[in-house]
């Protein structure tokens, strides 16, 4: 049998075991919000201790995670040193957003049903946890003579921007790989994706009695000037274009929204959140002044309003780096053999935590577990499923990439 046999034929007779590795991870809850997320780190160091990986725990300071917004974060570096050579960072994301109303199966059940996992995190991305992890494994079991290291990074914040997990972890020093994979999609490799921008606004007036309005400064009045003027802005973004294949155009998403007193009073206050995603040729800077201009100058038409402006978030987006190429050149060549079809290198409109590494300088790719889309998965949606199988076959494109790349000569 070849090297790449053996990869295959390890990842096939321990495919149980990690099936019930990924279901024991689904099983401990990572809603974020609330963001109470040092349990599942916790849970997650006790399982990789069963079959000998050691992660080195680092818990975040509670004050700083509460003014993040969340809770409780402790982000985990498992490193396996086979010699000198380049290191290999293996990045998945633990939190996951609320599961929310619609679900036919337990969101924390990890219950399968032809073939699929169904439960929060299953596609997106806790069965990264399972396919890296098993992917070293199978690698070690081969005993050759690797030079390098891989990591695996486990983190916690990734709905919250990623600042106090790979952001953290890269700026205290504490890993600085040449090559990082990101958990993804198994039937692409990402090279690119969009940037976010994130604002909070809040629209102040006056409360007044509902019976004499015109005492009062009717913030929703307000907050729906502000409204349109971001929703007619929003629909000149489909003349902007990227050339990035795989992003189509600038868009933004008003997603939550919160105001008022009572229903026979004027509203004195509304605040909404927006999300303003940006392709890679977008400039940040320029994007969030232009989004508060336009703020502003609907708020002027709005006598006795006024406004703050509050930035909750900003994600560089991705833009393809040269450096990735034998990560790019490895997954395309391992995924056609194994999946049986071309595996394109593309963008992706989401943003991720691979942004924080390459903005160290650390050419990443985004592969890994997750479905053909988004959609097919139901990330963040209801009765999000895992096909187990992209599981299997995964797991294996990785450990074949990572043979390839550590292998000495």
């Amino acid at each position: 049998m070849t090297q790449d046999q053996l990869l295959d034929a390890w990842v096939d007779a321990h495919f149980d075991e990690e099936v019930r590795f990924l279901q024991e991870l689904v099983h401990v809850p990572t809603d974020t919000p609330p963001g109470h997320n040092a349990p599942h780190a916790q849970r997650t160091t006790e399982l990789l201790r069963a079959f000998g990986f050691e992660a080195e725990q680092y818990p975040m300071d509670p004050a700083r995670v509460r003014s993040y917004g969340m809770q409780s974060i402790t982000n985990l570096i498992v490193r396996r040193r086979y010699g000198q050579g380049r290191t290999i960072a293996l990045n998945a994301h633990g939190d996951v957003v609320p599961p929310g109303e619609g679900w036919s199966h337990d969101p924390y059940g990890a219950e399968i049903v032809d073939g699929k996992m169904y439960g929060r995190a299953t596609a997106v991305s806790k069965c990264d946890f399972a396919s890296f992890s098993f992917a070293v494994r199978a690698l070690e079991s081969l005993q050759l003579p690797l030079q390098g290291t891989v990591e695996l990074h486990f983190t916690y914040d990734e709905e919250f921007g990623g600042e106090l997990g790979p952001g953290w972890l890269l700026e205290q020093g504490l890993t600085k790989p040449d090559l990082m994979i990101a958990a993804g999609f198994s039937y692409q490799v990402v090279t690119a994706h969009n940037g976010c921008l994130q604002l909070e606004v809040t629209v102040h007036g006056q409360m007044a009695h509902a019976a004499i309005p015109e005492s009062g400064v009717d913030a929703l009045q307000g907050a729906v000037q502000i409204l349109n003027a971001l929703y007619a802005q929003n629909a000149l973004y489909r003349n902007i274009t990227s050339q990035v294949p795989g992003i189509k155009h600038p868009y933004l998403n008003v997603g939550w929204i919160e105001g008022g007193t009572n229903t026979n009073v004027v509203p004195g206050r509304v605040t909404f959140k927006l999300d303003r995603r940006m392709i890679p040729e977008e400039d940040p800077t320029e994007v969030e002044a232009t989004i508060r201009q336009v703020i502003n100058e609907a708020t002027a038409r709005c006598p006795g309003v006024r406004v703050e402006i509050k930035r909750l978030l900003l994600a560089r987006a991705l833009k393809p780096l040269s450096g990735n190429a034998p990560l790019v050149e490895a997954l395309q060549k391992h995924g056609r053999e194994v999946f049986g079809e071309a595996i394109p290198a593309l963008g992706t409109p989401l943003y991720t935590d691979v942004r924080l590494y390459a903005e160290h300088g650390i050419a990443g790719v985004i592969y890994g577990a997750g479905p053909r889309t988004v959609l097919e998965s139901h990330a963040k949606r209801a009765d999000e499923r895992l096909d187990l199988e992209d599981l299997r076959r995964a797991t294996k494109v990785v450990a074949r990439t990572l043979k390839d790349l550590l292998l000495a000569p």
